[in-house]
């Protein structure tokens, strides 16, 4: 039988999980609803592997990981201060919920090695 398929078995860019560097912080954002400090890591890894050479796709990533981290950072914040006044209840969870889905988001375009597509976004 003739293989079809010219390319040895595991050789296929969607074969695995790629831990690049975006990856990597958008883990450690991730992560830091448990640990409680991953977050502080991977907003750190992002200053500092943001000045270093990258590929193209990156330089939005970094960006928008930064601001990631600013939105759960003050968000978080305010959110402590206004829980007596009970607006609180409503703005951690909202911080929460948006925090993971930049994360996700970020983790599938850094999979396919595609940029953020608008970066300087407060939003999703």
């Amino acid at each position: 039988m003739d293989n079809l398929d010219p390319k040895p078995a595991g050789t296929s860019p969607t074969a695995g999980f790629e831990f690049n560097n975006p990856t990597v912080i958008s883990l450690l954002y991730l992560a830091s609803f448990v640990t409680g400090i991953t977050g502080i890591v991977g907003v750190v890894l992002a200053y500092a592997w943001r000045s270093e050479p990258k590929a193209a796709w990156e330089v939005s990533h970094y960006e928008y990981l930064i601001r990631t981290f600013w939105i759960f950072f003050v968000g978080t914040i305010v959110g402590v201060i206004l829980i007596f006044a009970l607006i609180g209840l409503l703005i951690l969870p909202a911080v929460t919920v948006l925090v993971v889905v930049r994360c996700v988001l970020s983790l599938l375009a850094a999979q396919k090695n595609e940029p953020m597509s608008n970066p300087q976004s407060w939003l999703i």
